[in-house]
C-alpha cells in the first residue's frame, strides 16, 4: 500500500500526517485494526462511563464506533488540523457529543487526573522514532499526568522492540502494572496486511508505586496472563509471537521445499519446550494426490536424533514417502509427559491450520501420521551439569527395533547422541556381540523400573565403533599366529565407555589407555553405563592433544592402535568429529611417531 510510511522517521512528523490525511480523504484509515478486532480488549479495560482521552485519533472510525455503543465521554486529539476539521464536520450532526481537538499529545491543556483512560492506536509507534524516543517519553509523561488513580493507558501497537521497551520501562519506573495482549490475527492472504501481530499494552496507575514490577503477557483478548519478572522476558515473549506471525504469513502465502521452517511450542504454565515442529514441503512438480494437501507426522520419543527426522535430507525423504504437499514433523521434548497419541493430537489440533499450505480449505481434516500409531517411550534417569560441556541428561529409550537403549545427550546439542548402549534385563546375558540388522517388533511396554536393566557390554551401538574394532584385523588380531601377541590401544574420548570396554573384554591380550577431557563424562560412564576400569583399561583425565604431545616428547612408549572418538562441540565448523585440531599435520606427525611399525 503506497500510503504506508516509507521510513519510521516520517511517523512522528506533523507534515507527514497532514500530507497523509489530505491524500487519504474520506476513507478511514484503520491503523492496526478496526473496532471489530479491538472491541473485546477495549471493553475489558475501558468502562462505558469512563472519561477517555484518545491521543492521535486520526480519521479512524474507532471513536465513532465506541461512541455509538455507549462511550459518550471521549475527547479526541490529533496533531493534524486537516483531520480534526474533517472529523468534527463528519460527526457534527450524528454525534454532537464527540469532540475532536487539535492538540499536541506531549503538551495537553487538561488537568491532572482528569481522565480514567487514555487510548492510543499507533501514536506511540509514530512518536518513538523521533529524537531517540524523547517525544514518546514526553507523551507518556503527559498520559501519566492526566490519568487518575486506577486509570489505564491502553495502547494499540506493533510492539517494535525499541518502542515497547521504552513504554514498559517508563511505566515500570513509575510503579504501574503492565500487561500486554497479543491479539490473534485472522488468517488471510491480503498482500497489504501486516505480517506482524497487533499488541495491546495496558498500563494501570496505582496510588502508591508498586515495589516490584508487575509484568504480564496474554495471548488473545481473554488469554490467561503469564507473570514475568523482568522487562527482558516480556520483550523475548513479544519477539517469539512476532516470529511466529511472520512464519505463519510465509507458510500461508507459498511453499518451498528447500526450506525447513522450525517452530518450538512451549508449555503455557512452565514455559518449557514441549514440541518442535518442522515444516517440509514437497518440491514443485511432485505428483501429490489432490486430497493429500497437509499432514502431521509424530516422531516417536527417542527417535528425534535419527537421520530421517533430524537431517534436512532425511525430512525430505520422509515427506516424499508420505506424499503430502506439506508435512509437519513433530518431535516431543525431554522431561515432558505425553499420555497417548489422541492426547497429542488434541493438544496440537488448535494450531495445525496456522501451518497449512496456501489454498487449503479451513474445514479439511488434517491426518496425524506416526510409526505404528505409537508415541515411543523415553525415561530420563539422570540430569546434571558439566563445567566443560554444560547440561546433560541420561535417558532410556525404546528404539524402533523394539530394543531398549541408554543414551548420554548434551542439551547444548540435543540432536546428537553422545553415547549409547543397549540395555538388557539384569538377569539376562548378551546373545550376540554385534548389532543385529533385523528389526524386531516393538515391545509391548517398557520395564516398570530402570533398576531392572543393565548395560549390554557386548553390544556396539555405533556403526563407527564397529568399523574401528573391525580395523584391528589389520594387526592380525584373532589369527592363530597372533594368539599371544599383546595389543596396545590409545583412545582419545571415553563417552559412555562402550568402545574401550568392548576392546578390553573381547580383544585378546589388549591393554587400553583412555584420555578423557571431562570429569563429568567419566562419572556418568561409571554410574550409568557400567564402565569399570582395571589394570588392562585405564583412564587419564586431561586434554587428548596435550597427552599426545607429552607422550611424543617423553619417547619410549608406542601403541599398535591410536583411536580418536571425540566430537566437535562447535557445530558452526561443519565437521562433527573430530575437532579440526586433531587432524592438523603437526598432530598427525606426532601420532605417526607414537605408532609401532605394524
Amino acid at each position: 500500500m503506497s500510503l504506508l510510511p516509507r521510513t519510521a522517521d516520517e511517523f512522528s512528523s506533523a507534515e507527514y500526517w497532514e500530507r497523509f490525511f489530505k491524500r487519504r480523504g474520506e476513507k478511514a484509515f484503520e491503523w492496526y485494526g478496526d473496532y471489530n478486532k479491538l472491541c473485546g480488549v477495549l471493553h475489558k479495560y475501558i468502562k462505558v462511563q469512563d472519561k477517555v482521552l484518545v491521543v492521535g485519533c486520526g480519521n479512524s472510525e474507532l471513536s465513532e464506533q465506541m461512541y455509538d455503543v455507549g462511550y459518550k465521554h471521549l475527547t479526541n486529539i490529533d496533531i493534524s488540523e486537516t483531520v480534526v476539521t474533517h472529523m468534527n464536520q463528519r460527526n457534527a450532526e450524528r454525534r454532537p457529543g464527540l469532540t475532536f481537538q487539535q492538540v499536541d499529545a506531549t503538551q495537553t491543556p487538561y488537568e491532572d487526573g482528569s481522565y480514567q483512560a487514555t487510548l492510543d492506536k499507533g501514536t506511540l509507534d509514530a512518536m518513538a522514532s523521533e529524537e531517540e524516543g524523547a517525544l514518546a517519553r514526553n507523551m507518556l509523561t503527559e498520559v501519566a499526568r492526566v490519568l487518575s488513580v486506577g486509570g489505564r493507558y491502553v495502547c494499540v501497537t506493533l510492539a517494535q522492540e525499541s518502542v515497547i521497551k521504552l513504554a514498559v520501562e517508563h511505566f515500570v519506573q513509575l510503579g504501574w502494572a503492565v500487561r500486554l495482549h497479543c491479539l490473534q490475527e485472522e488468517n488471510g492472504n491480503e498482500e497489504d496486511s501486516f505480517a506482524l501481530p497487533v499488541f495491546v499494552l495496558v498500563c494501570t496507575k496505582f496510588r502508591q508505586p508498586m515495589p516490584m514490577p508487575i509484568l504480564e503477557m496474554c495471548v488473545g483478548e481473554d488469554g490467561a496472563p503469564a507473570r514475568l519478572t523482568q522487562v527482558a522476558e516480556l520483550l523475548k515473549a513479544v519477539r517469539e509471537r512476532q516470529a511466529y506471525s511472520v512464519l505463519k504469513k510465509k507458510l500461508r502465502t507459498g511453499t518451498d521445499a528447500t526450506l525447513n521452517h522450525a517452530l518450538t511450542l512451549c508449555h503455557a504454565k512452565t514455559g518449557l519446550p514441549r514440541y518442535t515442529l518442522t515444516v517440509q514441503d514437497c518440491p514443485p512438480g511432485a505428483k501429490v494426490p489432490r486430497p493429500n494437501q497437509f499432514a502431521i507426522f509424530i516422531v516417536p520419543q527417542g527417535s528425534e536424533t535419527a537421520w530421517l527426522y533430524s537431517s534436512s535430507e532425511g525430512r525430505k525423504q520422509l515427506a516424499a514417502s508420505a506424499n503430502f504437499r506439506r508435512l509437519v514433523i513433530v518431535a516431543m521434548h525431554r522431561n515432558q509427559e505425553y499420555t497417548d497419541m489422541q492426547a497429542v493430537q488434541l493438544e496440537l489440533s488448535p494450531m495445525v491450520m496456522d501451518l497449512a499450505p496456501p489454498g487449503m480449505p479451513t474445514n479439511q481434516q488434517v491426518p496425524f501420521l506416526s510409526v505404528g500409531g505409537d508415541l515411543g517411550w523415553r525415561e530420563e534417569v539422570s540430569r546434571g551439569v558439566s563445567e566443560l560441556s554444560g547440561e546433560y541428561c541420561v535417558e532410556n529409550v525404546r528404539g524402533e527395533d523394539g530394543e531398549l537403549y541408554r543414551r548420554l545427550v548434551f542439551l547444548s546439542n540435543a540432536a546428537l547422541v553422545q553415547s549409547e548402549s543397549r540395555l538388557v534385563c539384569a538377569n539376562a546375558t548378551s546373545s550376540h556381540k554385534k548389532k543385529s540388522k533385523k528389526k524386531a517388533k516393538p515391545t509391548a511396554a517398557p520395564p516398570k523400573s530402570s533398576a531392572s536393566l543393565s548395560v549390554d557390554s557386548g553390544f556396539l551401538c555405533c556403526a563407527h565403533h564397529e568399523v574401528m574394532v573391525a580395523g584391528l584385523t589389520m594387526l592380525g588380531v584373532g589369527t592363530p599366529q597372533n594368539k599371544d601377541v599383546p595389543v596396545s590401544v590409545f583412545l582419545v574420548g571415553l563417552g559412555g565407555g562402550g568402545l574401550p570396554q568392548f576392546l578390553r573384554d573381547f580383544v585378546p591380550n589388549v591393554t587400553v589407555e583412555v584420555v578423557e577431557l571431562d570429569p563429568a563424562v567419566l562419572e556418568v560412564a561409571k554410574q550409568w553405563f557400567g564402565f569399570r576400569p582395571d589394570d588392562r583399561l585405564t583412564v587419564t583425565l586431561g586434554d587428548g592433544l596435550e597427552r599426545i604431545c607429552a607422550l611424543e616428547k617423553e619417547g619410549g612408549r608406542l601403541f599398535d592402535v591410536i583411536m580418536f572418538d571425540v566430537d566437535n562441540k562447535d557445530n558452526t565448523v561443519g565437521m562433527s568429529c573430530p575437532p579440526a585440531a586433531f587432524v592438523e599435520t603437526t598432530i598427525l606427525q606426532k601420532v605417526s611417531s607414537l605408532l609401532t611399525p605394524r
